[in-house]
């Protein structure tokens, strides 16, 4: 796991759509845009258990996430890595309200159907403009 450059930080801690890509069982890439996190040196991202996103993820943990600035989106980020774990209990709604609370302000409104993903950082860069 890489230590995520501060430009890079700096993005996933606002309020900024990411968009998460991840392998379809064809091979082919599967990108939808999510709300993240940062948890530790990990990013953190929320969605339903049988999404297919997690169906991709449950076949091949790699995946790539790109965000830019939404005040300045020429300013952007790139992280490739790994899913590390799948969180589906109490911490679970921790991390998703953590998330909710940058996005909207208020706890994530749908209480049931989802999990987090956290992903290992192995490249990261970003630009700043």
């Amino acid at each position: 796991m890489v230590s995520l450059p501060d430009n890079v930080r700096v993005l996933l801690d606002g309020p900024n759509i990411a968009h998460l890509a991840t392998v379809l069982p064809t091979g082919a890439p599967h990108s939808v845009p999510v709300w993240v996190g940062l948890e530790d040196q990990k990013i953190a991202f929320l969605t339903s258990p049988s999404s297919r996103k997690a169906r991709n993820l449950a076949g091949d943990p790699r995946v790539a996430i790109s965000v830019t600035d939404r005040e300045h989106p020429h300013s952007m980020a790139q992280v490739l890595g790994r899913v590390s774990e799948r969180i589906e209990d109490d911490r679970a709604w921790a991390i998703i309200d953590r998330i909710s609370y940058k996005y909207i302000g208020r706890p994530y409104p749908l209480r049931t159907d989802r999990v987090v993903y956290l992903v290992e950082p192995e490249h990261a860069w970003g630009v700043a403009f």
